[in-house]
């Protein structure tokens, strides 16, 4: 399949964006891991500057960092996001931390215990995950380092620390994935860190409306409450799924909205400029979005305005938009950067001044 690279002239919704989204902005977890390799980031007009200048001069408010427990590297551990965190707090940004709970990546095909947790009973790893948790704050606290939000897991739809807390286990894994869940609340709200950080619970397909209920029902059933968190965080991404449609990720926020009654935010997305071969059929509302820079920014401005229209949408963030060396972002899209391969910004990141 091969999207229009030009606009109709009618696309979807031509009003304009008027959205205030208090947390607006981007993972930018690789920086470090990338500033190291000898990269460096530019403006639109070419002049060499700090990446946090650069999104800050863009509009981003607050940046996402994944945080893993003992990488083999050290890459995304805590001392490399306290640095990183510094420099936001440096350049006046807000800080959203992602809580893997895992050695390396945690998604919807693995949710792998720490090394170090494995032979953890049940029991204890329920305390573990709040010990973690409260120490991993306590040092933000000791650095100084304000966080907005807490994210417990990375799209935990499937459950998270397998296999005690693996969601196919049946209602004992529900009860489990529940306790962990609610332990790791607590570690927040009784950290050093003040204010206590908004804590979100994070799912993958976020335009599925039917996922994201029974997930939601099957905890509160198990034993989570409301009070256990403040944010319901969600990706969404078009090339995976051509039921993915911007239509149905402003229904399912509606939905969550008017039954849970939490914020909500998309905390993954993004959108390429160069899409040749793509695995799967775009969904049917977003092909008149071209494969370009400007289609990036059409992209975001969209996506804003269902997380606006939700009743209490309060966050948009794009994943990882300067990850040279992995361009596709995990997609079947060639190019999801909205810098080239030099880290020149081609224009993209001005949208967050627009949203």
């Amino acid at each position: 399949m091969r999207l229009p690279s030009i606009l109709p002239p009618l696309l979807l919704l031509t009003t304009p964006v008027l959205s205030a989204l208090p947390h607006k902005g981007v993972d930018w977890s690789s920086l470090l891991h990338l500033e190291a390799s000898g990269l460096t980031f530019s403006t639109a007009s070419g002049q060499t500057q700090p990446f946090e200048h650069i999104l800050k001069s863009s509009g981003v408010t607050t940046v996402r960092q994944r945080i893993w427990v003992n990488p083999s590297n050290s890459n995304y551990n805590l001392d490399y996001n306290v640095r990183l965190a510094k420099r936001a707090v440096a350049a006046g940004l807000q800080i959203y931390l992602d809580f893997h709970y895992s050695d390396s990546w945690a998604d919807p095909g693995k949710q792998v215990t720490p090394s170090a947790w494995t032979s953890l009973s049940r029991d204890a790893l329920v305390t573990k995950i709040h010990d973690y948790t409260k120490d991993v704050l306590d040092a933000f606290a000791r650095n100084n380092i304000p966080l907005a939000i807490v994210s417990l897991g990375n799209e935990i739809t499937p459950g998270l620390l397998f296999p005690t807390g693996q969601l196919s286990r049946g209602s004992e894994g529900a009860r489990n994935v529940a306790a962990l869940l609610k332990s790791a609340s607590r570690g927040v709200r009784e950290s050093a860190l003040e204010p206590t950080p908004k804590i979100m619970l994070h799912l993958d397909n976020g335009w599925n409306w039917g996922t994201q209920q029974w997930w939601y029902d099957l905890l509160y059933s198990s034993g989570l409450s409301g009070a256990d968190y403040d944010i319901q965080g969600v990706s969404y991404y078009p090339f995976y799924n051509s039921a993915a449609s911007l239509s149905a990720l402003g229904d399912s926020l509606k939905n969550m909205v008017r039954k849970y009654g939490k914020e909500v935010q998309v905390v993954e997305t993004n959108w390429p400029t160069w899409c040749p071969s793509p695995k799967y059929e775009f969904p049917g509302d977003v092909k008149a979005i071209p494969l370009s820079v400007e289609g990036q920014r059409m992209w975001m401005r969209e996506v804003a305005k269902r997380v606006e229209a939700s009743g209490k949408g309060t966050g948009l963030f794009y994943w990882e938009p300067v990850w040279i060396g992995n361009a596709g972002l995990g997609s079947s899209c060639g190019w999801n950067l909205m810098v080239d391969d030099k880290g020149r910004d081609m224009g993209g990141l001005g949208v967050f001044a627009e949203i």
